[in-house]
């Protein structure tokens, strides 16, 4: 299997790089891909590893969603996010459940809900996705990255109610009940514990590496201490996430900008693997239901329908039926367009089918597992459906309806104010730590010069151009000094390669450049 590994890894990334080349949204063009290279024979098998998916892919997944998230955000839409990664999911359990039982002849009830759980949460990869090359206002991506944060936890836990009552364990409604609320109760708690200690530990490290490294553990820690004492895994790696991610700037810098590079990377890798994974299950789902796969094809199409119905009579009736009693004054209605795009951003991913490939082959009493094959084959439906569905027309509804964040006034005027609160602060400290030494009187002159230059700078990006054309005096200094940079940045590269100085010195003289190069590209 090495082979078809490294074809995998090396043709999503292909392929995800080709869609941001041409400005589509990767995981539609994936997905497509995917579904193509299937039907191609030879093509080796690529069958979904449940394990593999839940305990190796999705926690590192959901652990950087988490650590780039706002705590502050989420908290202040904790309703909407909470309402749809709940009450949403199993809405959608029970509507896409009865469905299915009513629509596949001897499906029982309890393998129907199996099928309702696994397809219920929404993957917001693709969505976000979109939602970040359009412009999204920055209160609708919270609540679908919320979302797709907690939703995971709801639907799993559902799905291992819904599997051992098919499976024959006998559960009835308390026993559900206790499971669920043993599973948040849990994994909430397992994964703020996990957060407050490993925080105590970087504190103690002060070593940028060891800490970036111990990041590193966190998602897997957390999923697999979460999951042995079947408490949610999901949640445990969330608020893990969120707050390691809310304590970062106690961290070491180093550790900051380590993080950051590398888990971007992994979501890059990972994401694109996933979505090419998805379409390449083609030919193993249908070889798992023979010549039922025309009328299963039919019947996911429906429940598709269905899922998107149900998704769509959840968010608006919960975004306007506002207890009267929260209204506080200068409440104002959410926007219908902001209403309607959250309830059509119903893309699948790959737990669902993941949690599908999970259902076990036989019950406790050793028979086969009723209606299996049509569970996974019907997942699959709706996956892809809800993915080309939504990722073909979610953009041009979208603008279609204008809906577009205006943040970028607010934010600017917002930075400038505090990095001038911030300069004062610091030219403040600075004269603290003057000595009024004469030798020390450059040092201090350039560094309140600094101070100064980033203070200027955050105001100017609140203009407009320059008349005539020109540019702001920063924009100026960051041209030169760039110009300088590629100038040293040559002379040090053939020093190197005349042997004048060692790799070790040339790769630390380069970092500081590249560091300094990335600030001014931020600026």
């Amino acid at each position: 299997m090495e082979l078809p590994l490294v074809g995998l890894l090396a043709g999503s990334f292909a392929v995800s790089a080709l869609a941001r080349r041409l400005g589509v949204s990767p995981p539609l063009l994936l997905v497509l891909i995917g579904l193509a290279v299937s039907a191609v024979p030879g093509v080796p098998d690529y069958a979904l590893d449940p394990e593999l998916i839940l305990t190796l892919v999705l926690p590192p997944l959901l652990y950087s969603a988490a650590l780039d998230s706002s705590y502050l955000r989420l908290r202040a839409n904790l309703r909407p996010i909470g309402m749809l990664a709940v009450g949403a999911v199993l809405l959608t359990t029970v509507a896409v459940g009865l469905a299915a039982w009513w629509l596949v002849p001897g499906l029982p009830l309890a393998s129907a809900l199996v099928l309702g759980a696994v397809v219920a949460p929404p993957d917001a990869v693709a969505a976000a996705a979109v939602g970040r090359q359009l412009g999204l206002p920055r209160k609708v991506m919270t609540i679908l990255g919320g979302e797709s944060l907690v939703n995971d936890a709801t639907a799993l836990t559902a799905y291992r109610v819904a599997v051992a009552v098919a499976a024959g364990a006998g559960y009835g409604i308390a026993e559900g009940l206790g499971v669920f609320v043993l599973a948040a109760v849990g994994g909430a708690a397992i994964g703020w514990a996990l957060g407050w200690l490993v925080h105590r530990l970087r504190l103690l490290l002060h070593d940028g590496v060891l800490e970036s490294a111990l990041g590193l553990l966190v998602p897997f820690v957390g999923f697999v201490v979460a999951e042995e004492v079947h408490a949610s895994g999901v949640l445990a790696v969330v608020l893990a996430g969120l707050y390691l991610g809310h304590r970062s700037p106690a961290a070491h810098p180093v550790a900051r900008i380590q993080d950051r590079a590398v888990w971007q990377a992994a979501d890059t890798v990972l994401e694109a693997t996933v979505f090419a994974l998805i379409g390449l299950q083609l030919t193993a789902v249908v070889s798992g239901v023979g010549p039922a796969v025309g009328t299963l094809t039919a019947v996911g199409l429906l429940l598709v329908l269905v899922a998107l119905a149900a998704r769509v009579a959840f968010v608006f009736p919960t975004t306007y039926l506002r207890p009267l009693a929260r209204r506080r004054p200068g409440w104002t209605s959410p926007s219908w367009r902001h209403a309607a795009v959250v309830s059509w951003a119903g893309m699948r991913g790959v737990v669902s089918l993941a949690a599908a490939a999970g259902i076990p082959l036989t019950t406790m009493s050793g028979a086969p597992f009723p209606g299996r094959d049509e569970v996974v084959f019907l997942t699959f439906v709706v996956t892809v459906g809800t993915l080309l569905l939504h990722g073909l027309t979610l953009p041009t509804l979208i603008r279609r309806l204008g809906v577009q964040g205006s943040e970028e006034a607010a934010d600017a005027l917002a930075e400038a104010q505090a990095q001038n609160d911030a300069g004062r602060a610091a030219v403040a400290r600075l004269d603290d730590l003057d000595d009024g030494d004469p030798l020390h009187a450059a040092t201090v002159a350039e560094l309140r010069s600094r101070v100064q230059a980033r203070t200027n700078a955050a105001w100017e990006r609140l203009g407009g151009p320059i008349a005539g054309g020109g540019d702001t005096p920063s924009a100026v200094y960051r041209r030169l000094r760039r110009a300088m940079l590629d100038a040293e940045r040559e002379v040090f590269v053939r020093y190197r390669d005349q042997r004048r100085i060692d790799d070790e010195v040339f790769r630390r003289v380069q970092h500081e450049m590249d560091l300094e190069e990335v600030t001014l590209l931020r600026e």
